[in-house]
């Protein structure tokens, strides 16, 4: 006979997680803080960890995930965040976070199937974007020919999606839950690939019109930029609105380590345990353990 503890099973592993670099932190330049944190904490479901004047931290399990920095007293500026992607640990988490979206009328601006996951997009007040997603196992994971991995955005049905719902009252997030990737808006997507790809040792997974999706141990992506609504877009000024930086975080000593020194190359400097850099749209990088 099963006991309670043979019925407890382990944390699900994160796929963007199975890699020497993962994203951690996303931080937000934001106009409304009480605003944007009531957003996060009640419409998103994280947890408020701390709040102080001029900063709200918010994460899951206390691992912060979303920094909100007042601030901000410019647009968010045509480069800058396209969207921060929180990643759920399973399909019936994502089905939860669905219907308490339905039940607290959270608007969602679109829902795909990108083959490798599944996928609900959203804006926050401020016009930040938003993806709320789970990953397929690596095995499910469509490949072409040479091993290259697929990925197509196919509609999702979200009716069918809603059936895996508990139908409980949505407690938050769940356990487990962590940064699945940014997807940044550039000027030049082959200047980006210098920098992400040339510069800091990421790899080229997928390349769609117009976009280039990167990462490192073979994820799909950790980092995706576009030039969807930016092409040609200049330098982002540090009042502007929107992304003011996020982690990178490295899983050992020999990865930090190997990071630093490319960071250190690409113009970045040692702050003393993190090391920060700026791609060529003043996109910020924050190494981390």
């Amino acid at each position: 006979m099963l006991t309670v503890q043979d019925k407890v099973s382990s944390p699900v592993r994160l796929e963007a997680y199975d890699a020497p670099f993962h994203i951690g932190a996303v931080s937000l330049r934001v106009r409304d803080l009480p605003r944007l944190t009531a957003f996060y904490r009640d419409a998103i479901g994280l947890t408020l960890i701390t709040e102080e004047p001029g900063l709200s931290v918010l994460g899951v399990d206390g691992v912060p995930l979303v920094r909100l920095e007042a601030g901000a007293s410019a647009p968010i500026s045509a480069a800058g965040l396209f969207h921060l992607a929180i990643l759920l640990p399973s399909r019936g988490d994502l089905a939860n976070w669905l219907a308490h979206a339905a039940r607290t009328r959270v608007p969602l601006e679109g829902a795909s199937n990108h083959l490798v996951s599944e996928a609900l997009y959203l804006s926050d007040p401020e016009g930040n974007g938003i993806e709320i997603y789970r990953d397929r196992s690596r095995p499910e994971w469509p490949r072409l020919d040479g091993g290259a991995i697929k990925m197509s955005t196919d509609r999702l049905d979200l009716d069918q999606l809603l059936r895996e719902s508990d139908g409980a009252a949505y407690p938050g997030m769940p356990s487990g839950t962590g940064m699945g990737h940014v997807h940044l808006r550039v000027g030049d997507t082959a200047q980006a690939e210098g920098f992400y790809r040339d510069g800091l040792g990421f790899d080229v997974m997928v390349h769609y019109p117009g976009a280039s999706f990167l990462a490192t141990g073979g994820y799909h992506h950790h980092i995706a930029v576009n030039v969807w609504g930016s092409r040609g877009a200049g330098l982002r000024a540090d009042s502007d609105a929107g992304l003011a930086s996020f982690e990178l975080v490295a899983t050992d000593d020999q990865a930090f380590a190997t990071m630093r020194t490319r960071m250190i190359a690409a113009g970045g400097r040692d702050e003393g345990g993190t090391v920060t850099v700026a791609d060529p749209w003043n996109n910020r990088l924050i190494l981390r353990r």
